[in-house]
């Protein structure tokens, strides 16, 4: 038992999982609203892009790097995704491959500036952020392109009914992709190498990883997830326009915090990103159903990332006493 328990205490995704569960038992019996199956179904609306966007953050900053390119990148791929489709009559899945190639580009052209030429990734992202932004508008022309009527989108943004529940089928193919990932960074060599490049670069070089590839793969990964949850909100809301996933960023980065990663990198979870989200989202819901004032949401936000960071600080600190004292 104490063995598990010094286990527990070295994952930091485990107390904000804690803090949701305790958060929603304690506002279901404050307010009866909240689990009917109207609100939950409100409540996971929004939570696919956002979840999408914190996974490839999150793991980018476990490899030890950051990317304030992503909210510019949810709005570039679908730009280019609907404008192939409307104007160049392309198909939807080749038009789809064009805007992930277009975010994967974005990914590795980040990874060049901070790699290749040495720029911290914090500038070079947020150069990209400005740049790829205005390479969004300049697409759109002035004027947002009129989504294609009729466009089939339902299979990926159709709701499927679950015991009363109505969710979309983007919820799916976010804890499809969750898995996936979860996977990789938990069982496969790859994602051992993110942990070291991140947490250990020295040593990871030593053991013969190429950290530059690690980061590399991270950062289009990165950008990659960031533009297909940008088309999955503009199939969702049947629109596109330039300031799309604007500040995106900055919360992809609190649930990914919030979710236990450790910024120095080499510590984080998916499963913990999801979190971060659930808990982002729960907050704005409680809100909300509470009546109160949406405007306290950017400060429960910032007490949630300050409170996420003391106590991921807390529990490392308690963990590596629990191993010294073995």
């Amino acid at each position: 038992m104490n063995l598990n328990l010094r286990l527990l205490l070295t994952r930091t995704d485990i107390a904000a999982l804690l803090i949701f569960v305790i958060l929603c038992v304690l506002f279901s019996f404050i307010n009866g609203r909240f689990m009917t199956p109207g609100n939950i179904t409100v409540y996971l609306q929004p939570i696919p892009e956002l979840a999408i966007v914190a996974m490839g953050v999150t793991i980018l900053i476990i490899s030890g790097e950051f990317d304030l390119s992503v909210g510019s990148v949810f709005a570039l791929a679908p730009m280019v995704t609907v404008l192939l489709m409307t104007g160049g009559n392309v198909p939807m899945p080749l038009a789809i491959a064009a805007g992930l190639l277009v975010a994967a580009t974005v990914g590795f052209v980040n990874a060049w500036f901070t790699l290749g030429l040495k720029i911290p990734s914090f500038i070079a992202t947020l150069g990209m952020l400005f740049m790829a932004r205005s390479l969004t508008i300049v697409l759109a022309g002035g004027f947002p392109p009129v989504f294609p009527r009729g466009a089939p989108v339902d299979w990926l943004t159709g709701r499927v009914e679950i015991w009363g529940i109505a969710p979309r089928i983007s919820v799916l193919v976010m804890f499809a992709i969750s898995l996936v990932l979860g996977v990789v960074l938990r069982r496969r060599d790859f994602g051992h190498w993110i942990y070291a490049t991140g947490g250990h670069p020295q040593a990871a070089r030593d053991m013969g990883i190429n950290t530059t590839r690690v980061k590399t793969a991270a950062f289009v990964l990165c950008s990659t997830l960031a533009g297909f949850a940008g088309i999955i909100q503009s199939f969702r809301l049947k629109v596109i326009v330039p300031n799309l996933g604007t500040g995106l960023e900055l919360q992809a980065i609190a649930a990914a915090v919030i979710g236990g990663v450790a910024l120095s990198g080499g510590i984080g979870s998916v499963g913990g990103a999801i979190v971060g989200v659930l808990l982002l989202a729960l907050i704005e819901n409680i809100l909300i159903l509470s009546g109160l004032n949406a405007n306290w949401f950017l400060f429960a936000i910032g007490a949630m990332i300050v409170m996420a960071v003391v106590l991921n600080t807390q529990i490392r600190h308690r963990a590596e006493g629990s191993r010294g004292h073995q």
